[in-house]
């Protein structure tokens, strides 16, 4: 399954230096040289094209190459690409603080920026324990979070992520030790939940979750009953509620934030892959009124101790206004209800499938599982065979594209799914 193509110079002789992410490049067939995007398309060296069907991690809602990010990055790049935010300020950061500001819900005022998801979910933990700190009670450091998630990949992240999972399984050991729980998503696991907290609350600086999916961890979905009784538990035993939005805001389960749809308000919010269109690293960590003034006293040592080198980059924050410019000019949130209706179609025929689990869609994700994947480079293989960029892991193919992708783009997405799930049940199904 190595690519048979002749691959240009900077390929060849590059990829004798390049640490893949994610990648057993021992046995991995090489990746593709990409020459190219636009729209939902990327363009290979080779002469072919595929449509994206996971938006480059989850990132590029808008597709590749948008004039007005573009045209934003090209008008800040020649002004001011960065200035450090410490002592000084740069007006694309203020500003995207400031619409950030108003499009969370409640009163998540304070916006901190970092360059990417893991980071800002460190300092979400960060705030939580120093928030404690502050108001000198130093014995809240340890944090709630649950099995099949997934917050990053940095130390901090994995200590509240599913400890059993593959990708921080060679590092057990290495992170603090959390409290990971059964997501409360029936009264019996919210009765744990809450007997746990009895017992244990006064540790905990907060509880952290995925709002209404839980990404890496398998594409899993919940109730928003789930947020609404995290909501009411952190309420009862004073504790941090934190919301890890960085996979679905800004609009991919049809709404712009996940907790809109259970009309709760957490205490943090993380963001980042969408909030720039894709386009250039940035993330930020939203927190409440009641959170910030926790930290703005007389006294330094009460300030937030943290401090990206580039938070508030001025470039990445550009391409952050224009992203949040075309959710405003472009009818985003209709373009996933659109998708939504045509995933929820397409990719029910799925689940008569032998070896298909489950088949469940929310906004713009479409989530086929299977008994196990099989052949994972085999089954990445033939989507790039019928002209798609997907990458399945662990036992699920997942279709997250972006929001202006068109209906024949999305059709054939979705008939090249269909189709491989089929391959894939005679291929692999009996073996399981």
């Amino acid at each position: 399954m190595v690519n048979q193509n002749r691959n240009p110079k900077w390929f060849d002789e590059g990829y004798r230096h390049i640490w893949m992410p994610y990648t057993q490049m021992g046995n991995s067939p090489l990746p593709e040289a990409v020459k190219a995007t636009e729209g939902v398309r990327i363009f290979l060296e080779n002469g072919r094209d595929l449509i994206d069907g996971v938006s480059s991690w989850w990132t590029a809602c808008h597709g590749y190459n948008h004039p007005t990010i573009l045209a934003a990055l090209s008008e800040q790049l020649q002004t001011m690409p960065h200035v450090m935010l410490a002592g000084l300020s740069n007006e694309p950061a203020f500003n995207l603080a400031r619409r950030l500001a108003g499009l969370t819900p409640g009163d998540l005022n304070r916006v901190f920026f970092s360059e990417s998801g893991s980071v800002s979910v460190e300092i979400a933990l960060k705030m939580a324990v120093q928030y404690w700190r502050n108001l000198g009670q130093h014995d809240r450091n340890k944090f709630v979070a649950f099995r099949n998630a997934y917050h990053g990949d940095t130390i901090g992240t994995m200590s509240v992520s599913d400890p059993d999972e593959l990708m921080h399984r060679p590092f057990a050991g290495m992170a603090p030790q959390q409290f990971i729980l059964d997501l409360p998503v029936d009264q019996i696991s919210e009765q744990k939940i809450l007997s746990f907290l009895e017992e244990q609350a006064e540790q905990c600086a907060g509880i952290i979750v995925e709002p209404l999916v839980q990404g890496a961890g398998g594409m899993i979905f919940h109730d928003p009953r789930t947020l609404a009784f995290l909501r009411e538990a952190c309420d009862k035993f004073n504790l941090i509620l934190i919301f890890d939005e960085i996979m679905v805001g800004f609009g991919r389960l049809g709404t712009m934030f996940a907790c809109e749809q259970a009309n709760v308000v957490p205490d943090i919010m993380t963001l980042s892959k969408s909030l720039t269109g894709g386009t250039i690293a940035l993330a930020a960590t939203i927190a409440t009124d009641r959170i910030f003034e926790a930290f703005a006293t007389d006294k330094i040592e009460d300030c937030l101790m943290h401090g990206p080198t580039y938070t508030g980059n001025a470039l990445a924050c550009a391409a952050a206004n224009a992203s949040l410019d075309l959710f405003e000019s472009e009818p985003r949130l209709d373009q996933i209800k659109k998708i939504e209706t045509h995933l929820k179609q397409s990719l029910e025929p799925c689940r008569q499938i032998s070896g298909v689990v489950d088949v469940r869609v929310w906004g713009g994700i479409g989530v086929v599982e299977l008994s196990s994947l099989g052949d994972m480079h085999w089954m990445r293989q033939r989507f790039i065979q019928e002209g798609c960029w997907v990458r399945p892991f662990g036992n699920v193919i997942y279709l997250m594209p972006p929001y202006i992708i068109n209906a024949d783009d999305l059709a054939r997405l979705t008939d090249a799914t269909l189709k491989i799930t089929h391959e894939w049940s005679v291929k692999f199904g009996n073996v399981n």
